[in-house]
C-alpha cells in the first residue's frame, strides 16, 4: 500500500495538518522506540555486565519531554483530552458550549504563559551555558522546544474552542430548565 493511501486512510485531518500530525506522531513514536531500546540496553548492562549506561536518566527525562510535547498539539487538535461529562445530559447545550469555550480559553491562556516563561528560562539557560549533569547536553534547546510546542498547542486549543462554539449543539438535556 502506498504511503499516501495509508496516510489518507489513517488520518482524518485535511491538507498540511495531516502531514504535521503524522510528523509529530512519528517523532513521538521514534522517541518512544529509542527510549525502549535505551532502557533494555541499560537493564541488560546493569544485570548481566554490572555496568549501566551513563546518562540514562537524563536521556529518559529528555525523551519524555520530547514525546509529551510533540503529541500535545495533535491531541489538542483532535479534541482527545480527558473530558468529564457527567452533567452534560442535565445542562442546557448552550451552557455546555459556553463552558467548553471558557475551558479552551483558560487552557490556551495557561499554555501561552507556560510557553512564554519557558522561553525566558531557555534564553537564560543558553546565556549561562547550562548543561545536564552527566552528558553535558545544553538544557536551553529542550526548554525552547517545550516553549514552542506550548505556544502551538495554545493556538490549537483556541482553534478547537472556536470549533466547539460553531459546531452543531449536542443532544438536548434530559431535564429542561
Amino acid at each position: 500500500m502506498p504511503f499516501i493511501h495509508w496516510l489518507n486512510t489513517n488520518y482524518s485531518e485535511q491538507g498540511p495538518v495531516k502531514y504535521i500530525a503524522f510528523t509529530l506522531e512519528a517523532i513521538a513514536a521514534t522517541t518512544l522506540f529509542l527510549l525502549m531500546l535505551l532502557t533494555c540496553a541499560d537493564v541488560t548492562g546493569r544485570y548481566f555486565f554490572s555496568n549501566a549506561i551513563d546518562g540514562t536518566t537524563e536521556l529518559t527525562e529528555l525523551a519524555i519531554a520530547i514525546m509529551i510535547f510533540s503529541v500535545l498539539p495533535v491531541i489538542t487538535w483532535r479534541g482527545g483530552h480527558v473530558v468529564v461529562d457527567i452533567l452534560d445530559h442535565y445542562i442546557n447545550s448552550k451552557i455546555i458550549q459556553v463552558l467548553s469555550l471558557l475551558a479552551a480559553f483558560l487552557i490556551s491562556t495557561s499554555l501561552y504563559f507556560l510557553g512564554s516563561r519557558s522561553f525566558e528560562l531557555a534564553a537564560r539557560s543558553l546565556r549561562r551555558e547550562e548543561t545536564t549533569e552527566y552528558l553535558e547536553l545544553p538544557v536551553g534547546y529542550i526548554v525552547q522546544y517545550i516553549a514552542t510546542m506550548s505556544w502551538i498547542t495554545a493556538a490549537l486549543m483556541i482553534t478547537y474552542g472556536v470549533y466547539l462554539l460553531l459546531r452543531k449543539p449536542i443532544s438536548e438535556p434530559l431535564i429542561n430548565e
